[in-house]
């Protein structure tokens, strides 16, 4: 079951994260956080002008939102809908990227290398926490964004 945020121009201009913690916090107060994997998506309204080429995770004001939505729930990428793309756009919220009209995003590599490093490092631990299996999950996270990642590395960072 998909469960969906709805994220207004007000709660971006004002930087007001509540419509989030709402549905975030209620997830949280479930017995098992497991079954609400991968079943987060963001409806966000934020009207523009017609004349307005950029793409939404162009627009500074959303994007610092998600700044600190990913400050609050660094480990949020867990709960997003990722078959519907939106591990792809949260990502391009929080990553420098260029749209080609050929190519689509294009993520600034070493930018993007850091951010999955980042998710893997805060994943690893929070699944941990939760006694959630993590290494599969964590692959699978790098496969999405283009990474591979051998089981050496699992085994490094679980030592």
């Amino acid at each position: 079951m998909t469960i969906s945020i709805q994220v207004s121009r007000d709660s971006i201009n004002n930087l007001d994260l509540s419509p989030a913690l709402k549905v975030i916090e209620s997830i949280l107060q479930k017995e098992s956080i497991i079954s609400q994997e991968q079943q987060l998506r963001f409806d966000i309204d934020y009207p523009r002008q017609d004349d307005d080429p950029r793409e939404i995770s162009e627009i500074p004001e959303i994007r610092l939102w998600f700044v600190r939505l990913d400050a609050q729930y660094p480990w949020l990428p867990f709960l997003l809908d990722w078959k519907s793309g939106e591990l792809g756009r949260y990502t391009a919220m929080l990553v420098p990227h260029e749209f080609h009209k050929k190519e689509g995003i294009q993520y600034n590599p070493e930018s993007l290398e850091i951010f999955l490093m980042h998710k893997i490092f805060i994943l690893s631990n929070w699944l941990k926490q939760n006694q959630i299996p993590a290494r599969f999950r964590l692959k699978s996270l790098a496969q999405m964004l283009g990474y591979e990642l051998e089981d050496g590395f699992f085994e490094m960072i679980d030592s």
